[in-house]
């Protein structure tokens, strides 16, 4: 099982949206980058995701999980190339997580979140999944 971190600005979609959309889920849209649409097209059903807040919070706010695998993204124009994935809340993180703190963690100085900051869906391996859980307040 993969792990995932996607992105989103809080004002447009955030956790408490998330949590919100209840069993049914939310489609996750409006990715237009190559490298970010091959995470999405690589993510599994049952996989989890740290739910990022971007802008002026830059936290990790809470744990998803994936719904429904790729399929074409409702707001691309016709014949453009863009994928979606349907998700849910899982739970929020006790205690969110900044970046600030995930940079300033050693073990972490190779995370996605680090090296390549404006990707909006990224991988996680699971030894950053159980470190991150724990420093938010949670066993992986």
């Amino acid at each position: 099982m993969a792990y995932w971190l996607l992105k989103t600005e809080p004002e447009e979609f955030s956790w408490s949206d998330q949590v919100k959309r209840g069993a049914k889920g939310e489609t996750w849209s409006g990715v237009r980058n190559f490298i970010a649409r091959k995470n999405l097209k690589e993510m599994k059903k049952g996989e989890k995701f740290f739910f990022y807040h971007t802008g002026d919070e830059k936290q990790v706010v809470g744990i998803g999980e994936v719904i429904r695998e790729h399929y074409s993204d409702p707001t691309a124009g016709k014949g453009e190339p863009w994928v979606a994935v349907t998700t849910v809340a899982v739970e929020p993180l006790p205690q969110p997580v900044t970046l600030a703190a995930v940079k300033a963690e050693p073990q972490l100085k190779d995370m996605a979140l680090v090296k390549y900051a404006r990707l909006s869906v990224q991988p996680v391996t699971p030894e950053q999944w159980k470190l991150v859980c724990k420093m938010g307040g949670l066993k992986a």
